[in-house]
């Protein structure tokens, strides 16, 4: 589908990858098929549905990740795994040049349980989806309208470990602040009902490729 500024949007039920770089690396270390429900020039909004086959970096051995001491956690020789999404689905929203995007979680039977703000470098659009580089740091939004910084402790050995120089760790915290300026004053997406929205019933829960990896043929305008 094309927009009416020229630039390529997917369709409502298309399925598209989201995916995260290793940081510092160009290698994809987590990919995410995803159904987009609206892409606009405004906003992409896509659903990981439950059960979908997802690709996640776990340590050399196979140890999960968080398992591994904070000391050690981004330094320890890493690969990646496939693996189902557990729990119930997750919809993600994301304005083109925000450095965040935003993810909404509910419990079982649909009961809305919170939003998630994820700092991450803003996206780059290619024919078969998105990608970025996740920043660590993240804030959990509540139905309450409060709010918390999550992560922080991961944010900090990042920036010991090397992955993060000051001047983009002073990037992202400005970043921070800027998201939770818009939750203080309760702007899009929070205002904007996403809560109450439900996947089309008839929506099957997409594939993961064979070349999910691959290096994007070219990136889309």
């Amino acid at each position: 589908m094309t927009g009416s500024d020229g630039s390529q949007h997917w369709a409502p039920g298309e399925h598209i990858l989201w995916r995260y770089r290793g940081n510092g690396t160009e290698d994809v270390a987590i990919c995410r098929p995803v159904t987009v429900v609206q892409d606009t020039p405004e906003l992409l909004a896509v659903w990981m549905a439950p059960g979908t086959k997802c690709v996640r970096p776990v340590l050399a051995d196979g140890t999960p990740v968080h398992d591994e001491p904070l000391a050690t956690r981004y330094t320890a020789p890493r690969t990646t795994e496939r693996a189902r999404w557990s729990g119930a689905g997750v919809l993600k929203l994301a304005r083109p040049k925000d450095p965040w995007s935003v993810w909404l979680f509910w419990e079982r039977g649909w009961r809305f349980r919170s939003w998630y703000v994820n700092l991450e470098e803003p996206r780059t659009r290619w024919s078969g989806g998105i990608d970025s580089e996740d920043h660590f740091l993240d804030i959990s939004v509540y139905p309450d309208r409060s709010w918390l910084w999550r992560d922080e402790d991961e944010f900090a050995q990042a920036q010991r470990a090397g992955l993060m120089g000051p001047e983009q760790a002073a990037r992202v915290l400005a970043a921070g602040r800027e998201a939770v300026e818009l939750i203080t004053s309760w702007g899009a997406p929070f205002a904007d009902g996403w809560e109450d929205w439900r996947p089309d019933p008839a929506w099957p829960v997409p594939t993961l490729p064979a070349d999910w990896d691959r290096t994007p043929a070219h990136t889309a305008p």
